[in-house]
């Protein structure tokens, strides 16, 4: 039953998982690796941590549907403040994309990914695997953004200079971004500042996507339901994104 997904050679009781999946999903600021540890009785903080990131690896359902309709997108770097050119930070900080659904009164879905600069090939091609084409993408004048017309998309972009005084051209981006830097802070204590920094924007995603939800119940069985969908992650592929 558990070959080929997240629970395979699990050395633990089966049970000892779900207690951990339930604490997971049941913290809405999510849990730190010592916490859970400390919560669920693991005799190590190894465990603890690959446990975190292994369910990680399964808040992300695979064939998940992209974002569609009015998509606001812009790069944030988490670690501090930019002191360099765009996409090039100093030592410790890493570049974070971030798109979100603007429903007018309301955001809807968030997509975050890690990536290496803000060079046009690399913001185009996380476009793509975060947005479905068709769909409006609200810009900031970043040259990066540039192609998106060609790929087939709609271009709109909201330049400083354009924006009311005191606006920001991208303010939902910015608004996830700080929760995001909130979140990391706060739960794992800096955790940011690992070289896993996707697992966490994994985990943020998903907890984010979910935060109307009223259920625990409902919570819990989707990671059980997409845990089983997912490949192993044994923690020879629990790699950086280095």
């Amino acid at each position: 039953m558990t070959a080929n997904t997240v629970f395979q050679d699990l050395r633990k009781p089966m049970r000892q998982m779900f207690q951990a999946m339930w604490y997971i999903v049941c913290q809405k600021q999510g849990v730190s690796a010592l916490g859970l540890q400390r919560i669920i009785g693991l005799g190590s903080y190894q465990t603890a941590w690959t446990w975190l990131h292994k369910l990680r690896t399964a808040m992300v359902r695979p064939g998940r549907d992209k974002l569609s309709g009015l998509v606001e997108v812009d790069e944030t770097l988490i670690g501090g403040v930019h002191s360099g050119k765009r996409g090039r930070g100093s030592e410790g900080k890493e570049l974070v994309l971030v798109a979100v659904e603007d429903k007018g009164s309301s955001i809807g879905r968030v997509r975050l990914t890690y990536i290496k600069d803000a060079s046009a090939a690399v913001l185009i091609g996380a476009v793509q695997k975060m947005v479905d084409l068709g769909s409006t993408i609200r810009t900031d004048g970043w040259k990066g953004y540039s192609g998106l017309k060609e790929q087939g998309y709609s271009h709109t972009i909201v330049k400083h200079s354009e924006a009311q005084p005191g606006e920001d051209p991208t303010a939902l981006v910015h608004r996830i971004a700080s929760l995001l830097k909130r979140w990391l802070l706060g739960t794992h204590q800096g955790g940011h500042q690992f070289s896993h920094l996707h697992y966490y924007l994994d985990e943020f995603t998903f907890r984010f996507n979910r935060r109307t939800s009223s259920s625990r119940g409902k919570l819990f069985y989707r990671l059980v339901q997409q845990a089983l969908q997912v490949e192993p992650a044994p923690l020879s592929t629990i790699k950086a994104h280095y």
